[in-house]
């Protein structure tokens, strides 16, 4: 794999989403959760899949899908959470 250091960068990124992705699910809130922070961490994502798909095509573009997948529902859950605190509001 030529890509090895990538693919480590990756990993490690990868390691921390499903701890935010709990984190989001048990709070029930938005504190502590920038969407435009996910927006952009998504927006690098997808940005490095398309250098994939275009340039160099390897697994680690499937690190680079996991990773977006995980940010994905990090943003589902932002909206979910927001939902929920604007109806605790009323």
């Amino acid at each position: 794999m030529n890509s090895i250091f990538e693919a480590i960068m990756l990993i490690c990124f990868g390691v921390a989403w499903p701890a935010s992705i709990y984190k989001s699910w048990t709070s029930r809130t938005t504190a502590g959760k920038s969407l435009l922070f996910l927006l952009i961490v998504e927006l690098g994502y997808i940005s490095g899949m398309t250098h994939k798909i275009l340039y160099n095509f390897n697994g680690v573009f499937y690190l680079y899908l996991i990773n977006a997948l995980m940010v994905l529902a990090d943003i589902l859950l932002f909206f979910r959470n927001r939902r929920l605190q604007i109806r605790l509001l009323k």
